[in-house]
């Protein structure tokens, strides 16, 4: 187990963070789970077997400290980190005149700084091993414009970063994939949508790009529902 490799998620309270941290523990990952909701967070890492396995961290993506502190915290108690997964994000109502200015900051720093942040709260780990692997969940909704969406807008930031992080470290062995979901059946939603995609679906294809052998680097995983035109 000590020698187990290490995967950090961020928003791993719930939703597509929690089902890949399931996941990973079975390909015999140690996980470190962040979000700001340390109750659910301590009750995931108890179900996924306790602090050999998995380690609950409070952390708010928005802020530098508390990322720094969150790669610290791993390194010292697992003494490694080998992948970093900023999943943490939120969206908003679609309309420029809809949603509070307050919710549309608060969801900006979050989805566009917070992805930035840990990005660069990893990054110097992982160029002094020369390896890691980085992991960004965009969407569908930033590769295409949707009407009054800024959410859409915040996840079309996400995709071009990690273009950029790949092509910054193209002459490192640093790996970094774009997870892009379609509709997912996820908090992200009050209402669960007809014919979306489970969360656990999403975490399959993060262990898949994860599994690639060294010198495979999967850049970006589309995943829609079966049905879903857009």
């Amino acid at each position: 187990m000590p020698d187990s490799p290490v995967l950090v998620i961020t928003g791993a309270s719930s939703g597509i963070g929690a089902a890949t941290a399931r996941r990973a523990v079975e390909f015999d990952y140690r996980v470190v789970l962040a979000a700001r909701s340390q109750d659910k967070l301590e009750q995931l890492a108890e179900e996924l077997g306790g602090p050999e396995h998995a380690l609950a961290l409070n952390c708010d993506v928005t802020s530098w400290d508390e990322q720094q502190a969150l790669v610290a915290q791993t390194l010292e108690s697992f003494g490694r980190l080998d992948v970093f997964f900023a999943n943490a994000g939120f969206g908003a109502k679609r309309g420029f005149l809809e949603e509070s200015v307050e919710h549309w900051e608060s969801m900006v720093l979050t989805n566009v700084l917070g992805a930035a942040l840990s990005i660069r709260a990893c990054l110097p780990h992982f160029r002094e091993r020369n390896a890691g692997h980085v992991l960004l969940t965009s969407s569908v909704a930033g590769r295409r414009a949707l009407p009054g969406s800024l959410y859409s807008c915040t996840k079309h930031a996400v995709t071009a970063m990690g273009e950029a992080l790949r092509q910054e470290v193209a002459d490192t062995d640093i790996k970094v994939t774009l997870i892009e979901p379609g509709m997912v059946d996820t908090p992200f939603f009050e209402n669960s949508p007809s014919g979306a995609l489970e969360s656990d679906d999403i975490a399959r294809a993060v262990m898949f790009a994860l599994t690639q052998p060294p010198h495979v680097d999967v850049n970006e995983l589309l995943i829609r529902p079966i049905h879903q035109a857009g």
